[in-house]
């Protein structure tokens, strides 16, 4: 897309020629394109914090900073970054929970022109040694905890300083003392010799920094990178720019009018995901709002957290929101203060929503749960549902300056509206590129005959005449038996609107006469019994919604469904422990 700077030094985006903006009858008083901040991340929050200095940006443990101490803490962490031998295009590694050293660390990296690699500090040691060596890391940030798993693989990378942080140390005097009686004593000490940083000591180098430690980056420059979730198998590394996360600061904010900075956000979805960084701490820290800081949570902690907080803002992965309708503390929760509930990260079902609504409602919330998609490779959403103008089944309406297309599977052909093809997109949050893979990034990021450059997504959508559009499906996971097209969430739609059913999964299983068939693994409500009978009841139900060619040929209980790292259901555990078990029993009659 051509970026022009107007007469007030903002960046804009003219509407390209021959887009065809289907939905902007619904947008109301929002504009369709926006101007964007000229600057870096850090230079936003700066100029965010000059607006409002003492306004709370985050909460942490019941402990509040303000804009003003937060730009006093990411500078002091800047110059002992530089102090360190932090330089200009460097890859720091933040192996980190929600929690305040990991913001500090986040903009400081960023502030002297270096770039964040943001992974999950719960990955497994091969993960973590593959991720720091993809990203070039000199430098690793992490939770004393996590010290073992980082010294294991230490001597496999490029790793030059190891900086270790506690929790502890950010916490209020009484929160300390019982975090120390409780959490903090099942912590392993590290080695006094340990070739390690501690984060106070860390911070106190600052001091000896007496020359410049800013360094001037441009808003297109790669700033972060995050990892692909690995749907196709192969795990890429994303590099994401000053510009796609500004962007979507100001996209998010115009897709919420009612938004007034000093607004709460809880902000449980962890920051080495783009829905977690992008949404929950950026947007709100670009816009004056105030995160509400949550390390590791379970939907009951999350559920006590929007109460104690009077938080104005959730997001979520449906599993969530689909745990918090079974706890028996949400039952008298007065949720009067939430001025938006956002669902992404996978597939809302519709019976979920109807259900979550409804949940809503009888707890004096005036609002619905709205939907969101994207992908990782524009941050995360790009499509949300309009406030008040929900369609069933739709994810919505893109944000400002985004444009989609349904295009036939592997071209770049426009399908007309109603028609089922691949979602594509283009707009200011896209990815500059998967790093060092030049190849995979042809092909997702792809010149149209528009003259404008697509991201492919690889799900399945169409487009009403609306301009709403409607995600069917990854086309990675879609099933293909005896011919027929087969999209997982539809049949679990189906299973999830049954009143014995808590949570589904769909798979696809081998078959040698039609190349897969469809197993259900289903999560009853508690008091259903697992047995023939309730299997039974539900397939004469399944067969009065599914087509014949659809419908699972058996059904699998279990207690609780595997999760992914972000809280989705982890279909791909399921499909390899079937392969596994199929393997096995053709091995055994074999003998």
């Amino acid at each position: 897309m051509d970026m022009k700077i107007n007469d007030r030094g903002k960046i804009e985006f003219p509407i390209p020629e021959g887009v065809e903006l289907r939905h902007k009858d619904v947008l109301g008083d929002m504009p369709a394109t926006l101007s964007y901040f000229n600057g870096t991340m850090y230079e936003k929050i700066v100029d965010t914090a000059k607006k409002y200095p003492n306004k709370v940006a985050f909460d942490f443990m019941s402990k509040p900073t303000t804009y003003k101490q937060l730009v006093k803490n990411i500078n002091d962490c800047a110059k002992s970054l530089k102090t360190i031998g932090i330089r200009e295009d460097d890859r720091v590694t933040i192996a980190m929970p929600n929690c305040p050293q990991a913001i500090y660390m986040l903009y400081a990296v960023n502030l002297v022109g270096a770039v964040a690699n943001m992974i999950h500090p719960l990955s497994a040691e091969k993960e973590i040694e593959n991720y720091l060596n993809m990203s070039n890391s000199v430098t690793v940030v992490t939770l004393d905890q996590f010290y073992n798993k980082i010294e294991a693989i230490r001597a496999n990378t490029k790793i030059v300083n190891v900086i270790i942080a506690r929790i502890k140390d950010e916490l209020s005097r009484p929160i300390r003392a019982g975090y120390m009686l409780s959490e903090g004593r099942k912590i392993k000490k590290i080695p006094a010799d340990a070739p390690v940083i501690q984060w106070p000591q860390f911070m106190k180098l600052g001091r000896h920094c007496f020359w410049e430690y800013k360094v001037d980056r441009k808003p297109e420059d790669l700033a972060v990178i995050l990892y692909s979730g690995g749907t196709t198998g192969t795990t890429k590394a994303i590099g994401l720019s000053n510009l796609n996360f500004n962007a979507l600061a100001e996209q998010v904010i115009n897709a919420n009018p009612f938004f007034r900075p000093g607004d709460k956000m809880l902000a449980a979805m962890p920051l080495f995901h783009g829905f977690g960084l992008g949404v929950c701490i950026h947007t709100m820290l670009a816009n004056g709002g105030r995160c509400v800081l949550v390390p590791r949570f379970t939907a009951k902690s999350y559920a006590k957290l929007i109460t104690k907080y009077k938080c104005n803002l959730i997001a979520g992965v449906p599993t969530l929101y689909e745990a918090l309708l079974r706890l028996p503390s949400m039952e008298k929760a007065d949720l009067s203060c939430l001025k938006g509930v956002f669902s992404g990260g996978d597939s809302l079902s519709v019976e979920l929503k109807k259900k979550f609504d409804k949940f809503l409602y009888d707890h004096n919330s005036t609002v619905q749960i709205r939907e969101g998609y994207g992908t990782t490779e524009c941050v995360t959403a790009s499509c949300l549902t309009p406030i008040g103008r929900a369609k069933e089944g739709s994810i919505g309406v893109p944000f400002a300056d985004t444009y989609y297309k349904i295009v036939k599977l592997g071209t770049d052909e426009p399908l007309p509206e109603g028609e089922e093809g691949e979602i594509v997109l283009t707009g200011p949050t896209v990815m500059k590129g998967y790093l060092d893979m030049p190849e995979e990034t042809a092909k997702t990021l792809k010149k149209h005959r528009d003259g404008l450059t697509w991201l492919h997504t690889g799900d399945l959508g169409y487009m009403d005449r609306d301009g709403y559009i409607y995600f069917k499906g990854r086309a990675k996971r879609m099933i293909i038996s005896s011919g027929y097209n087969i999209y997982p969430a539809q049949i679990e739609n189906v299973f999830d609107a049954h009143e014995y059913v808590q949570m589904s999964c769909a798979i696809g299983v081998h078959d040698d006469y039609r190349m897969k068939k469809i197993k259900m693994f289903v999560m009853l409500k508690s008091g259903v019994p697992a047995d023939d009978k309730t299997k039974e009841t539900l397939m004469k139900y399944a067969s009065k919604h599914i087509a014949k060619y659809a419908m699972p040929y058996d059904i699998e209980f279990r207690k609780e469904l595997p999760k992914t790292l972000v809280g989705k259901v982890a279909y791909r555990k399921l499909e390899e422990e079937e392969e596994s078990r199929n393997s096995e029993g053709a091995a055994e009659s074999e003998l």
